[in-house]
């Protein structure tokens, strides 16, 4: 069956899209619209045309995988300027979502029309590209340009209903009625002439605009190529001729497309929907229904958690162990979600069925009937295993047990039942309930049944789900501690905690480790024993320095929490150095470099070598969404392919006596340096 189908209403012909699942503009559908509109031209009883979709959306975007490759004629550019020009009007139907492409080719049609529900954007800026059909140059001309500033740099979608506002579409179809609507809404225009095209307007821009834009959004913008291109395209469309703007946006596009930074940004696109598909998982496998969740721990980890079942209205039990620490649980969960009301992302009413949803308990009996249940407990060993132990005389039989440790190894966990089958982890990131990324941990006698439920679940939940193999800290934290590690000994070697971060700044992360280990908070697991100084951090909180809340730690802290580097850390850190006999030295900006983040790179290739992380890109997918790796870099993996195997393992040798006695290089990582391979 063909993708593209026609079918005569009287005067108005309709062209029918049905390409499965998301209507992505690929050569079929170009090319089946280019004949649809060459028959609607050449039959002189045909008035007008609309332009619709069948299945859940109007056309979300271009077929991205054919972006690196040679594009079949018609290509998107041409059809719409084609289409734009042709004397009959067309009218765009929109339901869904209408993105990309799909909202290039509605602002070329002379009419466009869309249901109350439908959504619409330019969110190429997400991929660091630009909207390359016509879109920086159409959009400005319809809505204006502060509005296609926040739609394009944004990226973010809008609702049909401030589509109507700012004149992105003439009106609102009903609900369930969005052909015959189109329909009678074409006829109606059918004799209108001329036809309004866009291309024909003018963009106007107030004096300074662009730059006000640039100076409010600086911070989102930071380190990424693609807004500002869109900025200078967006510029093109009230300063030039379309025709000019059009050569601009073309011209902006093609050096896009060919950036890293793009191919980074893309790579991430494909990465996150490659860590859903599970290896070795039959299709089919059969899924454990999850209508009851429990929660061991009430603490900000164990109370994030919570929120992301009740948000999508799954009953949740949280459990502890003392009355005042459930009920400060509990209200930090209420806080929580009127802080989200507070901030409009979500209502009062929604708010207030979570939180009847959440029943609170001082008894292990009342987890005897839920589906799932998760421990956000202290991370240690015996603790751990004495929960599993106590769960598994009280839950259901089918229960799944989930442990959200960091970690500890699972098997050993799951050793404390009688069912390890039913047994993984469930890694969240905190805030459980804002952070995206959730590590699956699949346990040696994990069934598949659970494996796939998790990964199923995790969708529901909104998290992007990773599978991960136990071993020490999984796949992030893993890869996390020689960074730590090689951050630590940097500063007793003489690196300032402020050269480390700026390091890490200039890279991309929002913080350098010292800036996180302030915020955090540097007593964590401190034994509280002043004359006990076998750490920097212990000697810095031996002497009150514990991080932000206490005006300083690496850093000195104002009463607005702004930091500058301390001269008093610094001399207890040099002390510290000296009382080690290590020397302290210049250190290079490089060397910061290939010691904390070439020995990442070492340490994923190990997960690979080791089967604990299914592919590459996975490793990718943790680092970008759970560390703040930065998303044009592509995380760490693909980022070593940009930079080359070759020179990360020249650096690691380079390194290799500063390292500590137990490094060794990867043989993986050595083995694709000197064949020329990549990991993705």
């Amino acid at each position: 069956m063909s993708v593209i189908t026609t079918e005569r209403h009287d005067d108005v012909l309709v062209i029918v899209s049905n390409n499965p699942p998301i209507n992505a503009l690929g050569h079929a559908v170009r090319d089946g619209i280019k004949q649809a509109l060459e028959q609607a031209i050449a039959d002189p009883a045909v008035k007008a045309v609309v332009i619709r979709c069948d299945g859940r959306t109007f056309f979300a975007g271009a077929d991205i995988t054919e972006f690196g490759k040679p594009m079949q004629e018609p290509q998107l550019p041409g059809l719409l300027e084609w289409m734009e020009s042709i004397e009959k009007p067309v009218v765009a139907a929109m339901h869904g979502t209408a993105l990309g492409g799909g909202l290039e080719t509605a602002l070329a049609s002379h009419y466009r029309i869309a249901v109350p529900s439908a959504k619409m954007g330019l969110p190429e800026v997400k991929l660091g590209i630009l909207p390359g059909a016509g879109g920086t140059q159409r959009l400005p001309r319809v809505v204006g340009v502060p509005a296609a500033l926040e739609m394009i740099v944004g990226g973010a979608p809008i609702s049909a209903k401030k589509a109507l506002e700012i004149g992105l579409i003439d009106r609102l179809a009903g609900e369930d009625n969005l052909a015959a609507d189109a329909i009678a809404f074409a006829r109606e225009i059918a004799d209108q002439r001329p036809l309004p095209r866009v291309s024909e307007k003018q963009a106007v821009a107030e004096p300074g605009v662009f730059d006000a834009f640039r100076a409010a959004n600086a911070r989102k913008m930071k380190g990424f190529e693609a807004p500002e291109a869109c900025i200078q395209a967006i510029q093109a469309a009230a300063e030039l001729p379309y025709a000019e703007g059009l050569a601009l946006e073309r011209s902006l596009i093609g050096k896009l497309l060919a950036s890293d930074q793009s191919k980074a940004q893309r790579h991430i696109f494909f990465a996150e929907r490659a860590a859903a598909k599970i290896d070795g998982l039959a299709a089919g496998t059969p899924l454990i229904p999850i209508k009851s969740v429990g929660v061991i721990g009430a603490g900000t980890m164990g109370g994030g958690i919570a929120m992301n079942f009740l948000s999508i209205g799954i009953p949740v039990t949280i459990l502890e162990m003392q009355q005042e620490a459930l009920d400060r649980g509990v209200a930090t969960i209420g806080k929580n979600y009127a802080g989200n009301v507070k901030s409009g992302r979500m209502t009062q009413e929604q708010a207030d069925k979570a939180t009847s949803l959440l029943t609170p308990t001082l008894s292990y009996d009342d987890l005897s009937t839920v589906d799932l249940v998760i421990e956000a407990v202290f991370e240690n060993m015996d603790v751990k295993k004495e929960v599993f132990g106590k769960l598994d005389k009280v839950a259901k039989p089918g229960a799944i047990l989930a442990s959200n440790t960091s970690y500890l190894d699972v098997d050993e966990i799951a050793s404390a039942t009688s069912r390890p089958e039913y047994v993984l982890g469930l890694h969240f990131f905190s805030p459980a309930n804002v952070m995206k990324l959730l590590e699956v941990v699949r346990g040696a006698k994990t069934s598949d049944s659970v494996l796939a439920t998790a990964m199923d679940l995790a969708k529901k939940i909104k998290k992007i789900a990773v599978v991960a193999g136990v071993c020490y800290g999984f796949i992030g934290n893993r890869m996390l501690k020689p960074r730590q590690d090689q951050a630590g000994q940097l500063i007793l070697e003489g690196a300032k905690p402020s050269d480390v971060d700026r390091v890490f700044l200039d890279f991309g992360f929002p913080m350098g480790p010292f800036q996180l280990a302030d915020l955090a908070g540097l007593d964590i697991g401190w034994h509280r024993d002043p004359t006990r100084r076998e750490t920097v951090r212990e000697a810095l909180c031996a002497e009150g320095r514990l991080g932000q809340k206490s005006g300083g730690g690496f850093y000195d802290y104002d009463e607005k929490r702004n930091r500058t580097p301390s001269p008093v850390a610094e001399k207890i850190i040099a002390e510290f150095a000296a009382a080690k006999g290590i020397p302290q030295r210049q250190i290079s900006d490089e060397e910061i470099r290939e010691r904390c983040l070439y020995t990442m790179v070492n340490e994923g290739a190990k997960i690979l070598e080791e089967g604990k992380a299914q592919r590459a890109s996975d490793i990718d997918v943790v680092w970008v969404y759970g560390y703040g790796w930065p998303v044009y870099r592509g995380g760490p993996m693909l980022w070593a392919d940009q930079i080359g195997l070759k020179t990360v393992v020249d650096g690691l040798k380079r390194q290799a006596d500063r390292l500590g006695k137990d490094f060794t290089v990867s043989p993986l990582l050595l083995e694709k340096a000197e064949s020329g391979k990549t990991f993705n």
